[in-house]
């Protein structure tokens, strides 16, 4: 069994994250904690931040960073994403999409850290922004995102099928096989010093 402490004040994202790894034998610690998110051009760099105002003791350290990214509104809210709804909701959104294209991508980047160490893990998936948000599962931009293949927005998907498919799920996949693949490793053995 491997321990990872990960860093969020979501605990939607804990209930996901603990659901995705309990198979690679991951078990997740929750350290409820709101990071700083700043002014950045990606998802890794905002990752990345978080991870540097997280003090890494020997443990595992996870945090991520999600965005909605729509290509007719170049990109926007993308790594604003969290932001733009804590303010302003759903209504500016549709509005602005009234007339657009209403394709969009749902991506995750996952940060892992053990001392010194630290890798990423990314996950995306594509939809299309509904026409008014609908389901009362899930969290964020669930509501109104409907992913590619189904008729029905993530917050009407139930659990079990919202994490075999989306962006965080795939993320975490990636951060679960790395972990099993490292628990399987053989150790390496410390030369014995001669006095």
């Amino acid at each position: 069994m491997v321990d990872v402490l990960f860093v969020t004040s979501n605990p939607g994202k804990v209930r996901e994250v603990r659901s995705v790894l309990a198979p690679y034998g991951v078990s997740v610690r929750w350290l409820r904690r709101t990071l700083t998110e700043p002014q950045a051009t990606t998802l890794a760099e905002v990752a990345g931040h978080k991870l540097e105002a997280v003090r890494r003791p020997a443990r595992y350290v996870l945090v991520e960073d999600s965005g909605l990214f729509v290509p007719s509104l170049k990109g926007f809210p993308g790594v604003y994403s969290a932001h733009f709804l804590k303010i302003w909701g759903f209504p500016p959104l549709l509005e602005l999409l009234r007339r657009r294209d209403r394709r969009a991508v749902f991506r995750t980047v996952a940060g892992l850290a053990r001392g010194k160490e630290r890798w990423t893990f990314s996950g995306e998936v594509r939809g299309t922004i509904a026409w008014a948000p609908a389901g009362s599962h899930g969290f964020g931009y669930d509501p109104i995102f409907v992913p590619e293949g189904f008729t029905r927005t993530m917050a009407e998907l139930s659990p079990e099928v919202k994490d075999s498919i989306s962006h965080r799920a795939r993320a975490m996949h990636k951060v679960g096989r790395f972990l099993a693949t490292r628990s399987r490793a053989p150790k390496r053995k410390r030369k014995k010093g001669f006095a």
